[in-house]
């Protein structure tokens, strides 16, 4: 039995695999069988086909796995049928299958971010690499019936660019929006001694609050980029120590002074991760200028059914539903590769599914955003709470 190998193909494979070096065996191993001229590390481009006998195969010459491998990810020959149809990899990620009702008008729901190979199955037909569902699996995330929004968290430690987001909302449907956050560099007064700060490590911010900051590289882009796909415009501020802020009065005069002098009717809302500056002042603030709290799962703030309470009447309701427990990388090492619940926040559940149904009373748009760290599995908590909306005899 004689099979045809494409080494264009394996040169492209080669050049991409993590396991370059294997690779790489194998085509010096072809060079000297077959006389075929192979580039240092595997990426010269090849211009012939060659010919192989299977039995080297089956002696071990060349391991199965890696012909099956080079064979399920080789280009297509036009008129030439694969030999592994069945492993072939999509060029683009693909959705899982789902079947749910859609959501009410004017509710979108969905997750922080979308590249998480563990979701395969759940959002995607297969497991992909975590780089692979970054750069193309927005497409298939926003197929997903339950998934009508997703979080842009990128936008919090480096700017987004305009091409950026109109790559973004070219992907998903008209009905799909995104929640964008607003850089660190905004919302952060004082940099935390974390080394990712380097010299700034613990050093006062001089761009808190800063207007030409806001407007550059964080609403014009997404507003231009994104268009009606923009859903929300988040400011949040990490926890930090009140007096850095000067105060819950200092704080709500610092931050009426930028949302003030903001382009008007944009969807704006803020989140705080202080339950100290969670009070009068800062509410007043944001009635007064129209502008929402987003309602915020966290151990740093109260029960979101008490921030509900507090609030008046909200034009955009805005849900994050982020982290159970008080310790971030627990979570993350606990519920890692994020394919299941693992803890049952029964408690933000039902205040969740009450929030919706007075916001959708009060006639309000309602933003919700769900992370992995919430429970461990952020599609599987949606499904939950799908399931608990549509069907309240659903047992929580």
């Amino acid at each position: 039995m004689v099979v045809e190998l494409d080494l264009i193909a394996l040169a492209q494979f080669a050049a991409a695999a993590r396991f370059r070096l294997a690779v790489d065996l194998d085509l010096a191993f072809l060079n000297h069988h077959f006389g075929v001229a192979a580039g240092v590390g595997g990426t010269r481009p090849f211009e012939k086909l060659v010919q192989f006998d299977v039995r080297l195969v089956q002696r071990r010459v060349l391991p199965i796995e890696f012909v099956v491998k080079l064979m399920a990810k080789r280009t297509s020959i036009e008129g030439q049928m694969s030999l592994f149809p069945e492993l072939e990899v999509p060029s683009e990620p693909q959705a899982a299958e789902s079947s749910w009702p859609a959501w009410p008008g004017g509710m979108w729901v969905g997750t922080s971010s979308w590249s998480f190979p563990g979701w395969a199955g759940i959002v995607y037909d297969r497991k992909y690499s975590d780089s692979k569902l970054a750069q193309t699996g927005l497409r298939a995330y926003s197929q997903h019936p339950l998934l009508r929004a997703v979080g842009i968290d990128r936008s919090f430690y480096a700017p987004v660019t305009l091409e950026e987001y109109r790559q973004y909302a070219e992907q998903v449907p008209d009905d799909f929006r995104f929640l964008v956050k607003a850089p660190e560099r905004l919302t952060t007064a004082r940099f935390s001694r974390h080394p990712r700060y380097g010299a700034l490590a613990g050093e006062p911010n001089p761009e808190f609050l800063s207007l030409p900051l806001a407007l550059q590289e964080w609403i014009e882009p997404a507003r231009q980029g994104l268009g009606r796909k923009l859903g929300c415009l988040l400011l949040q501020f990490p926890p930090t120590s009140a007096h850095v802020v000067g105060g819950p009065s200092g704080f709500a005069v610092a931050l009426h002074r930028l949302l003030e002098q903001l382009p008007a009717g944009l969807p704006l809302a803020v989140e705080i991760r202080n339950r100290e500056l969670f009070g009068q002042a800062y509410l007043q603030v944001l009635e007064r200028l129209g502008v929402s709290h987003a309602l915020l799962v966290h151990p740093s703030m109260p029960p979101i059914a008490q921030q509900f309470a507090a609030l008046g009447a909200q034009p955009l309701t805005v849900i994050r539903w982020m982290l159970g427990m008080p310790d971030y990388e627990q979570a993350v090492s606990r519920y890692r590769p994020f394919d299941r619940l693992v803890d049952e926040d029964l408690g933000s559940r039902s205040a969740i599914i009450d929030i919706w149904r007075r916001a959708l009373e009060q006639k309000a748009q309602i933003i919700t955003v769900v992370n992995n760290k919430a429970e461990g599995c952020s599609p599987k908590s949606i499904e939950r709470l799908a399931e608990q909306f549509w069907d309240p005899e659903v047992p929580f």
